[in-house]
């Protein structure tokens, strides 16, 4: 049941992050007048879809991101020419219903040769019908219908590119934007489940220990205090505690813990090549108050940047080894490892990811979205937009680059996971 729940968490903790992180795309983008054609979870072949309204919404297989598809950021893939021969579909003076196919099996239906049209700007179509010309007003959600599919046109105006560079940029933005938010919040939600340390305290807990390791199989437990070691107090410093144990390596140690208010004597004996007992120490901790938490979680925040940004340097400068990278599956298995010490540390590394999430997809990076605001920032400079072609190779050739760094790193991950 244990394991169930472990899985049951980590798929949920990565469904939250791409899931809100999708949002901000998606919201924003409506709130722009933007045509929402889809919002996914995942890549790959769809497992499930549901349309409400303008959007269709999608649970795909591979659950690596998502995305929000908006009209106009690809070529349609459903067109209409002159020449053709299409039947439309009129109410109350307006063309709801374009059809590109099967058109004997239509009913209630115009049918003729396309002489023109515009389904971005003046919204008509024109028709030879038997010889005479008709001329049709074609609705702004007006549907084209090809292959038993349905796809909304999307006039300039309802295109990421119709609207302004401020609301396609805030659009991109939202994305990160609301994964720094989920941050901030989960930061919170941990204080208030954890505490804070307590000042000048003359003690050090258990937060957790790792299965299979000298701490839990001599019978330690969250939640105990550690008040002795050979003897010795601990104090309030869990670095003290660290040394004693570092410095007892194969040795067998006498500790005296207090659990639920009684004294008990456990022997531990640190992992003779490592030094290590597999225990997790905490400080005291106390509840915050209202202000503490908004402080504490604040303070968590720019931290952990710090450490991102930091791990970022030494990404660039080459100060790493391939085995410190890793992609989904290692991330997977360090989340997996991490609910199994329960919910506090969970909310505690889902905030982390989500203040890593936010701020990788804002780096210059080609197909993340800091690299689509660049491309914004530099329309609004020139005055005009950069090549679409240009931009959409740099972004394909960036997302080539992605994945095949995503191959090298997942077959990494797999064979750690082999040779453990």
């Amino acid at each position: 049941m244990q394991m169930v729940q472990v899985v049951f968490l980590t798929v949920l903790v990565f469904f939250v992050l791409v899931t809100i992180h999708e949002f901000g795309h998606y919201f924003f983008a409506r709130r722009a007048g933007i045509l929402v054609r889809e919002f996914a979870i995942g890549f790959g072949p769809k497992l499930f879809s549901i349309k409400r309204g303008e959007t269709r919404y999608t649970l795909r297989l591979l659950p690596a991101g998502g995305f929000v598809r908006m009209a106009g950021e690809d070529p349609e893939v459903v067109e209409v020419q002159p020449g053709q021969t299409i039947g439309v579909r009129v109410k109350d003076g307006q063309a709801v219903r374009l059809f590109l196919d099967r058109l004997d099996e239509r009913s209630n239906i115009v049918r003729g040769e396309v002489k023109s049209l515009d389904l971005e700007r003046e919204l008509f179509v024109t028709l030879d019908v038997d010889g005479d010309i008709e001329r049709y007003d074609v609705h702004p959600q007006a549907l084209i219908i090809s292959r038993g599919q349905e796809t909304q046109i999307a006039p300039i105006d309802r295109q990421f590119g119709g609207v302004s560079t401020g609301k396609r940029a805030m659009a991109i933005f939202a994305g990160p934007m609301m994964n720094f938010i989920l941050a901030f919040v989960l930061f919170i939600a941990y204080i208030q489940m954890a505490g804070v340390p307590v000042e000048n305290s003359s003690k050090v807990f258990v937060s957790g220990t790792e299965s299979g390791m000298p701490a839990a199989q001599a019978g330690l437990h969250k939640g105990d205090w550690v008040k002795l070691v050979n003897g010795e107090e601990v104090g309030g410093d869990s670095s003290v505690l660290v040394g004693k144990i570092q410095a007892s390596a194969g040795k067998p140690m006498k500790w005296t813990v207090v659990r639920d208010g009684k004294e008990m004597t456990i022997n531990v004996t640190p992992d003779a090549s490592t030094g290590k007992v597999g225990l997790y120490l905490s400080p005291e901790m106390r509840k915050p108050g209202f202000g503490e938490t908004f402080k504490f979680a604040g303070t968590s925040m720019v931290d952990t940047t710090k450490n991102i940004f930091e791990g970022f340097r030494k990404l660039i400068f080459g100060q790493f080894k391939l085995d410190d990278l890793g992609g989904p599956v290692r991330t997977a298995q360090v989340t997996g490892e991490i609910a199994k010490q329960g919910l506090p540390q969970l909310t505690f590394w889902a905030s982390i990811l989500s203040l890593y999430l936010g701020i990788f997809n804002l780096l210059p990076i080609p197909a993340l979205d800091g690299s689509r605001l660049i491309f914004i920032g530099l329309e609004a400079v020139r005055g005009k937009p950069v090549d679409p072609n240009r931009e959409s190779m740099v972004h394909f050739i960036g997302f080539a680059m992605l994945m095949l760094l995503m191959v090298v790193v997942t077959y990494n991950d797999i064979l750690r996971l082999v040779k453990n």
